[in-house]
């Protein structure tokens, strides 16, 4: 039976993938146990560089949750800045007007261009010489500020690219009935356009969370990747067991971000759909054109 992807396999091509199947799952697990035998090897699954994590506090209390702390508060700050602010340059670039629209393209270019990092390194030295921030709240400051610069342009294309993958003619018929510019993207364009824009900004956020690991790298910003390299060398040098924590912590957060954000577009998609109610000529009004008779049948 055919698809209207590809054509259905033969016999030969059904036995072709399955022995292609059981020839990759036995390498991959020969991989596996030559990466167990390795750490095995090197006495890296001995129980004492595992045991601060399942017996006791000390680990969690001193090191993890501090870290994953600074980690939360540094990516809260950058999206609650960085998501309006790209809406706000994502719209801009598409105004009418030249002198809204040629501004915001030349920040969204030049911020996304350049690699968070040097933008984190920028914000340190700012923060240093023109600013009265104390040394302990700088690294801190540097990693929000280098955040929000670049992912912000990078939103600002999300929301451009979404806004503009809307058909046309819903910006015409809007138009039609008398309604402006501003209410077009408030009421018309951006309600359907989140739907749309919401895995790719859910990614970015994504990013912004792990990118608070380059603080910790090369700014001394205590986040949960600096503080697990300080607990390794306090507890042994148990480097594995230690980065393996924190990379399982890493892995759940972004889960449970996506998890959250996937059955928020659920919702959403669940809440535009037509309730099946019928609607009287009366009842038909477009909000802002009362008074205009405009969005009245």
């Amino acid at each position: 039976m055919s698809s209207v992807l590809y054509d259905a396999q033969g016999p030969r091509a059904k036995r072709r993938n399955i022995v292609l199947t059981v020839i990759f799952l036995v390498a991959v697990a020969a991989l596996l146990w030559w990466v167990y035998k390795a750490l095995k090897d090197k006495g890296q699954l001995e129980w004492a560089l595992w045991e601060p994590f399942f017996s006791g506090t000390e680990a969690w209390s001193t090191y993890i949750w501090p870290g994953l702390q600074n980690t939360l508060k540094a990516a809260a700050l950058a999206v609650i800045i960085a998501l309006p602010l790209g809406a706000v340059l994502g719209i801009a670039r598409l105004s009418d007007h030249a002198w809204v629209r040629a501004p915001a393209s030349i920040v969204v270019e030049f911020f996304r261009s350049i690699p968070v990092l040097v933008l984190m390194i920028f914000g340190l030295a700012l923060f240093a010489q023109y600013t009265n921030v104390s040394s302990d709240d700088r690294p801190l400051y540097a990693v929000v500020t280098g955040l929000v610069l670049y992912n912000a342009s990078v939103l600002a294309e999300i929301v451009r690219a979404g806004i503009l993958s809307l058909p046309k003619g819903q910006s015409e018929a809007a138009m039609a009935i008398g309604l402006r510019k501003g209410q077009l993207m408030r009421l018309i364009l951006l309600p359907q356009a989140v739907t749309a824009m919401l895995p790719a900004i859910v990614s970015q956020l994504v990013v912004i969370v792990k990118d608070t690991a380059l603080g910790g790298a090369v700014l001394t910003y205590s986040e949960l990747l600096s503080s697990a390299n300080t607990m390794s060398g306090y507890y042994g040098a148990n480097v594995i067991a230690s980065f393996t924590v924190v990379a399982v912590i890493f892995i759940a957060l972004n889960f449970a971000l996506t998890s959250f954000a996937s059955w928020l577009e659920r919702r959403l998609r669940r809440a535009k759909k037509s309730t099946g109610a019928v609607v009287g000529a009366s009842d038909a009004q477009i909000p802002g054109t009362t008074g205009t008779g405009a969005g009245t049948f």
